[in-house]
Formats: C-alpha cells, sequence, structure tokens
C-alpha cells in the first residue's frame, strides 16, 4: 500500500516525472526540511533536560548548614512585597558597644534562617544586629499554593527579599537610626539580595557566598548534561557560542511558563547598579556553581567591589575552610561600607588589602580547570 493513493500506476508515474523536471527544487525542499526538523529535534532534547534541571536540581546541604536550633532573638512576621506572609528572627548585637548597623542574612536553598548561625554570628559579635528570615516555603513561612521552590532565585525570593528589607527599614526607623542596611546571601539568597537592591538606595553594601546568575549556570549545565546524553558527539562539541546563548533564552522562557514564575538576571541587575559595595566569596572546588561565575560577577560589578575564592572550599563550604579569616573579612567588609568605619587595625588592614586584589589574581585560581566559562 501507497500513501495518498499513490498505488494508482498512472498517478504514481505522475509524480516521478514531476520530481525528475524539478530535482532542483525539490533537493532544496528535502533540505529545507532537514536543516529545520533536526536542529529542533535537538532543542526539543536539550529543553527537556534543562527544564529536569531547574526542576531538580540543587546542591546539597551540608550538616552544618542545617537548622541548628533557635537562638536568641525576637521572633516576628512581615510580609513579602507580594503579600505573603514570612517569619523571621531579630537577633540584635551581642557586643557592648554601639551598634554598627543592621544586616539582613539570606539562607541558602533548602535550610532555614538559623544556618545564619554558622555564617552570621560574627557580624553580631563585631556589633551589628541581624535580621534572619526565611524565604516562602522554608522553615516557618509557609510556601505558596502553586509555587514550588527551586534552586534559582525567581521573582518570589526577590519579593521575599524586598519584604525583609521594608520591615528592617520600618525598625529602624522606629528606634530613630538611618534606614541603611547590609544584605549577606548564601548560594540562590545571595542571588536574591542582588536582585533585590537594584534601585535602593537604603541598601548599602552586599556580601555574598556561592551567588550566581540563573541563565549563565543553567547554560554551564546544559553543557555539562548534553555532553553526557548526547549521541551525537561531533554535534555536542561544535554547537557554536549564539547557540547555548539562544538555547538558555528559550530555556528561560518555557521555564518561566510552566513554573508559573519569573526568574530574573542576576548578571543583569548587577550590570546596572552602580557604586554598590560587593563582597564575593566563592569556594574554588565548588562543583556545583563554577568558580567562573564569581568572576563574572565580579567584572559586571562597578566600584568598590571584592573577590575572594577560597582555596580548597566547596560550595557554601567556605566558612568551614578558614571560619577566622571568613569572619575577618565579612566583618571588615560591612565595617567600610556600612558602618563607614576605615580599618585601622593592622589585622583589619590586612583582611580588606587582600580583598582588594585584582581579578588577574583570582584568574590564576581558574587556569586549568575542568570547567567552561560561560558569560
Amino acid at each position: 500500500m501507497y500513501p495518498f493513493g499513490l498505488q494508482n500506476p498512472v498517478l504514481l508515474n505522475a509524480v516521478w516525472e514531476f520530481a525528475a523536471r524539478n530535482w532542483a527544487l525539490m533537493s532544496i525542499a528535502t533540505t529545507v526540511v532537514v536543516l529545520t526538523t533536526i536542529p529542533a529535534a535537538i532543542i526539543r532534547k536539550y529543553v527537556r533536560i534543562a527544564l529536569n534541571i531547574i526542576d531538580e536540581f540543587a546542591p546539597p546541604v551540608w550538616p552544618d548548614s542545617r537548622e541548628s536550633g533557635p537562638v536568641e532573638g525576637e521572633s516576628v512576621s512581615f510580609n513579602a512585597f507580594d503579600g505573603h506572609a514570612l517569619r523571621g528572627t531579630i537577633a540584635l548585637a551581642a557586643s557592648d558597644g554601639p551598634r554598627k548597623g543592621a544586616v539582613i542574612f539570606a539562607h541558602e536553598f533548602g535550610v532555614d534562617r538559623w544556618c545564619y548561625c554558622r555564617y552570621g554570628r560574627p557580624l553580631r559579635d563585631a556589633g551589628y544586629d541581624v535580621f534572619a528570615f526565611d524565604f516562602r516555603g522554608h522553615g516557618e513561612s509557609p510556601g505558596e499554593e502553586g509555587y514550588k521552590p527551586r534552586q534559582f532565585p525567581s521573582d518570589r525570593e526577590q519579593s521575599d527579599m524586598l519584604g525583609a528589607i521594608a520591615y528592617v527599614e520600618a525598625w529602624l526607623e522606629e528606634q530613630g537610626r538611618p534606614r541603611e542596611v547590609g544584605l549577606f546571601g548564601l548560594s540562590r539568597g545571595g542571588g536574591a539580595a542582588i536582585l533585590a537592591s537594584e534601585g535602593l538606595d537604603s541598601v548599602r553594601a552586599i556580601a555574598t557566598d556561592g551567588a550566581f546568575s540563573s541563565d549563565t549556570v543553567l547554560e554551564f549545565h546544559l553543557k555539562r548534561w548534553a555532553r553526557i546524553f548526547a549521541k551525537l558527539r561531533f554535534a555536542y562539541e561544535n554547537h557554536p557560542p549564539t547557540f547555548w546563548r539562544f538555547l538558555r533564552w528559550l530555556v528561560m522562557v518555557q521555564a518561566e511558563k510552566a513554573f508559573r514564575c519569573r526568574y530574573p538576571s542576576v548578571r543583569g541587575a548587577l550590570n546596572r547598579m552602580h557604586g554598590m559595595p560587593i563582597l564575593l566569596i566563592h569556594g574554588e572546588r565548588d562543583s556545583y556553581i563554577p568558580v567562573e561565575q564569581a568572576q563574572m560577577l565580579y567584572r559586571l560589578a562597578g566600584d568598590p567591589k571584592y573577590l575572594w575564592t577560597v582555596p580548597g572550599g566547596r560550595h557554601n563550604q567556605s566558612v568551614n575552610q578558614q571560619p577566622e579569616e571568613y569572619a575577618r573579612r565579612l566583618v571588615a567588609f560591612f565595617d567600610r561600607h556600612l558602618a563607614g568605619i576605615e580599618p585601622v587595625d593592622a589585622v583589619d588592614q590586612r583582611a580588606m588589602s587582600d580583598l582588594a586584589q585584582p581579578l588577574a589574581e583570582e584568574e590564576r585560581v581558574g587556569r586549568g580547570s575542568r570547567w567552561q566559562q560561560v558569560r
């Protein structure tokens, strides 16, 4: 049986005669079909893989990043920018001296606000009030119906961060203190901090550990997984850079439609910010968020900016590699750019001078790395 009635010898002969007379046209048509069908099939496969990455990907939560129990402080309720109810804790400065300012702590994905004990306690000891809160769907903050929190910072986490900033601003104003805050975020929390800070005069300084931009990290993992699943190695290895950039754009569009949220670009927000002091901390051996991410964000940031790549540090684990140096540099950064205190102690001066090392020095860490830089 032939399709479309071609079992008729007369009709079949006519088709062959048409093809013979118009072989050039038929060749062009066949080429067009091949050149559109194959790329479409490849892109469909990549998009399917990428959506699974966004939906399921999450770096491991290390034991010392998990809930360690409440610390002394006042538990409060407040609302995100979109009105969603959230929970947080105000931990007043532990030192007896004057308060230096207020820092808002944004936890990583999959834990709760109490992981600040591991990372942010030195700030309290140094004289800063710390406001730690639970993102929606984490800790004591209820989830949102129809929204699943994922590793990538979306407009929901941005809204949560904006709500936390507004709450602390009002709290400071009630005390007759300046409405100026610092932000300290881990991984996704660091991205949310950058996204929320754009255009806010009250945010005076941002410190992040393991921060990333969703679009470029997605491209990195697309390449990583394509290498595993691609059947044609030649095709995978010869995709031009424009292909990957188009693909990550297409995937983000599809993800926002499928997951009913937006995934703003952290690198885009950082590129539009001018004069915002930022400290980027990143583990040299981070196998989930490549160190090139921190280097890229550093390039985009305006002065004053600092990049500390921690030798041997894994994702969000730099604090375990060098806990004393971690605390010293974090406090020195906020002392200078939030409290307005210039370092006078030799140790503090060294902490800031070490942070100010040129990017060329930091890039040496990535030389010979197995990670391919994404832009």
